[in-house]
């Protein structure tokens, strides 16, 4: 039996090292078996290379038909697990058809890589970066090694960022004005605004705000929309009365936000909604939703 496990094992094994591995950022990450792991960080148009090392296990020689690494991006949507979209593809070749009786290792570059999306770990999908190697055989499967990286792509501060002033009511019954300072907000930015009250004639219990995002994956009948709330920040306890301003302070950073994304490679969108919520006496909800767009800020790499 332990022969029989002991056939199916690789003749070689595979690693793939950064060369600037241990001084690059790192974050962790969700793998597919729930573990988490750390991987370094890059931004599009930077540079990746390392090298790939190939082991024969001790008396075991690596017969093959060539080796290649191939940077991968990828999108999986979870209602169709296990089917991968590229959206970049790039190869470099290894190696040329023959044996492999030591260990061998093998440079490789690929020069200012386009990555235009960020790394994400949703509900019902995921974007993907890999380094993936693959020994090429006849007649036995090939074998294959994959190395995972993190993208994160920073952004300038908007040169437009207009306020947000909405009212809201019930006729007769209730009338309100919020304000938020600005509609773009930086991942590690606060958010600062004031509500005022025009007209109470119902009995107000409590006020809390909300941060939302809403995830939405496919298209058409597949299309599957997911939205969880991030954040309750109460803002009053009580009756308001007429008249009566509250002011609202919500720092950002504790919270694990994302940049808004907008309909990535037309297969899902990622956006944030601010959700104000009152709630009278008898527990009725009365609420106002407010798109707001997240970012990256450039100025600060080392946010999350």
């Amino acid at each position: 039996m332990n022969y029989l496990m002991g056939a199916f094992k690789p003749p070689c094994n595979i690693t793939i090292t950064f060369s600037d591995g241990k001084t690059r950022k790192q974050v962790s990450v969700k793998k597919e078996n729930g573990k988490t792991a750390m991987v370094p960080v890059f931004q599009s148009l930077e540079t990746i290379s390392g090298e790939v090392s190939i082991d024969p296990v001790q008396g075991k020689k690596v017969e093959h038909t060539g080796v290649k690494i191939e940077l991968l991006g990828q999108i999986e949507l979870y209602f169709d697990r296990g089917n991968f979209y590229d959206f970049t593809s790039l190869v470099r070749e290894l190696d040329v058809p023959g044996d492999i009786y030591e260990k061998k290792t093998y440079p490789f570059e690929f020069s200012s890589v386009e990555m235009p999306y960020e790394s994400y770990n949703g509900t019902n999908v995921r974007l993907r970066y890999i380094l993936r190697v693959t020994i090429s055989r006849n007649y036995v499967s090939n074998i294959t090694e994959h190395r995972d990286f993190c993208v994160r792509n920073y952004s300038p501060v908007p040169t437009m960022n207009n306020s947000i002033k909405m009212e809201v009511g019930i006729e007769d019954c209730l009338h309100i004005e919020f304000e938020y300072s600005k509609s773009k907000y930086h991942l590690k930015d606060v958010i600062i605004g004031k509500i005022y009250f025009l007209l109470v004639r119902i009995k107000i219990k409590n006020m809390e705000l909300e941060i939302r995002r809403r995830e939405s994956t496919g298209s058409g009948p597949n299309t599957y929309v997911e939205t969880e709330t991030l954040a309750k920040f109460e803002l009053m306890d009580g009756a308001p009365v007429r008249g009566e301003s509250i002011p609202i302070r919500l720092f950002l950073s504790p919270y694990e936000l994302t940049p808004t994304y907008r309909n990535i490679n037309n297969k899902f969108s990622v956006k944030y909604y601010l959700n104000l919520v009152l709630v009278d006496e008898e527990d009725r909800r009365y609420f106002k939703q407010q798109e707001i767009s997240m970012y990256r800020l450039l100025d600060t790499p080392a946010s999350s």
